[in-house]
C-alpha cells in the first residue's frame, strides 16, 4: 500500500484539459517506459481534495485497440482471416499518437482482427507495463474453452478486463448462457471487470446485463461507448437510454464516454451529446465515468488528440467541476485499476 504515499500533483485537471476545437497535427516520437504492472483489482487510499480515494491525476484513455502492422502480421502475429484491418493500428502510432495528445497510459482492448490470438496485445503490454493494461476477449465457446483461457490471460499474461461480444456467442444464445455466466462469475473472482459491446443497441442485451448483474454483484462491469446510445429522437432511443441509465442502480456498473463518433450525430467535438453526458454523470457519478477514444477507428473521425478535446469540450458543457473532470479523465479507470500507471 505503500506505493501510493505520493504527493498530489499540483496543477488541476482544469490545465490539463484543452479548450474546444483544439486540434493539432501528429508528430513522431521516440518514446522509453519503465517496466512495472500488478493482476487484480484491488483499493489503494490516497488523500484527494474530495475526501475521496483515488491515485494522483493523470490523462488514461479507457478504450482503444491495437494490431499488428501487416509487416508484423506477415512475420509473426497474422491476422484473423477475414477480419485484416483497413486502417493503421500498429503501437508505434498509438505512441506517437498519445505522446501529441499527452495521454499518460490507456486500456488496450482485444481487437477482432486478431479475435482470441491474444499475442500481439500481449507483447505489447509485457513490452510498455507502465503504459498499457490489456483487456482480452471472452471466448464463448459451447465446450467451456474460454474459461481456462480466461485463466491463463489474467494470471499468467497479467490482463485485468475482459470484453463480452454477445455476437460471439453460437448462434441462438445468449451471454446468460451456462458459458456465459460462468465466465462472467469466473471474472469476478479473479478481480477483472466486465465490458459489453452492444455495438446493434443496448436494448437488444439490456436484460442479460440486467441479469448477470443481478446474479454476481461482485463482478465489475464496463459499459462501452455510452452503451451505444445516440441522442434519443425516437421511443426506441429514449427507451435505450433510459436502459443505460438505470444500470446505476448496480454499484459495479460504470460506462465508457468513449467512441463519441459512433454515437453523436454531428461532427466534432460532438456537442449534441452534451445531455446524454450530463444525464450519464448525474445519474453514476464521475467517479463511474471514464473517457475512452476508439483508437484507432477514431482518427480518420477527429484524430486522436480531437478524441480527447471532443470530451474536454463536452466537459465544460455539462458543465463538470474539476474534481469531476479529473475522475472522467483517468481517476476512475485508475482507481479501477490500482496499480497501473504509476512510474
Amino acid at each position: 500500500m505503500t506505493i501510493w504515499l505520493l504527493k498530489p500533483l499540483l496543477f488541476s485537471a482544469a490545465a490539463l484539459l484543452p479548450p474546444c476545437h483544439s486540434y493539432t497535427l501528429l508528430f513522431p516520437t521516440t518514446l522509453r517506459y519503465s517496466h512495472r504492472r500488478s493482476i487484480g483489482v484491488s483499493r489503494a487510499k490516497m488523500d484527494s481534495s474530495d475526501g475521496s480515494t483515488a491515485p494522483a491525476s493523470k490523462i488514461i484513455d479507457s478504450h482503444l485497440h491495437v494490431w499488428a502492422s501487416p509487416e508484423e502480421a506477415a512475420d509473426k502475429y497474422p491476422y484473423f482471416p477475414g477480419q485484416e484491418p483497413t486502417l493503421p493500428g500498429h503501437v508505434d502510432f498509438l505512441l506517437q499518437c498519445m505522446e501529441e495528445a499527452g495521454v499518460d497510459g490507456a486500456l488496450i482492448v482485444q481487437p477482432i482482427n486478431h479475435k482470441f490470438d491474444h499475442s500481439l496485445v500481449t507483447s505489447v503490454v509485457k513490452k510498455y507495463p507502465t503504459k498499457f493494461v490489456g483487456c482480452c476477449l471472452a471466448n464463448p465457446a459451447e465446450d467451456g474453452v474460454g474459461i481456462n483461457q480466461l485463466e491463463l490471460l489474467v494470471v499468467e499474461d497479467g490482463y485485468r478486463a475482459v470484453r463480452f461480444n454477445p455476437y460471439l456467442w453460437p448462434s441462438g444464445q445468449k451471454m446468460t448462457n451456462d458459458v456465459g455466466k460462468a465466465l462472467f462469475r469466473r471474472a469476478g473472482e479473479l478481480g477483472v471487470p466486465v465490458g459489453f459491446m452492444c455495438f446493434k443497441g443496448l436494448n437488444l442485451h439490456i436484460a442479460e446485463i440486467e441479469e448477470l448483474c443481478t446474479e454476481f454483484p461482485s463482478t465489475p462491469v464496463l459499459m462501452d461507448h455510452l452503451g451505444f446510445c445516440k441522442p434519443p429522437t425516437n421511443d426506441e432511443e429514449r427507451a435505450a437510454l433510459s436502459n443505460l441509465l438505470q444500470l446505476s442502480r448496480f454499484p459495479q456498473v460504470y460506462v465508457k464516454v468513449s467512441a463519441l463518433f459512433r454515437v453523436s450525430r454531428t461532427q466534432s467535438p460532438y456537442e449534441d451529446l452534451s445531455t446524454l453526458v450530463s444525464q450519464v454523470v448525474s445519474s453514476f457519478g464521475a467517479k463511474r465515468v471514464m473517457w475512452g477514444s476508439d483508437f484507432p477507428y477514431v482518427v480518420p473521425e477527429c484524430g486522436y488528440k480531437g478524441a480527447k478535446d471532443a470530451v474536454s469540450c463536452l466537459a465544460s458543457q455539462v458543465p463538470l467541476s474539476d474534481t469531476e473532470k479529473e475522475w472522467v479523465m483517468g481517476r476512475t479507470v485508475m482507481q479501477l485499476f490500482q496499480g497501473q500507471w504509476i512510474p
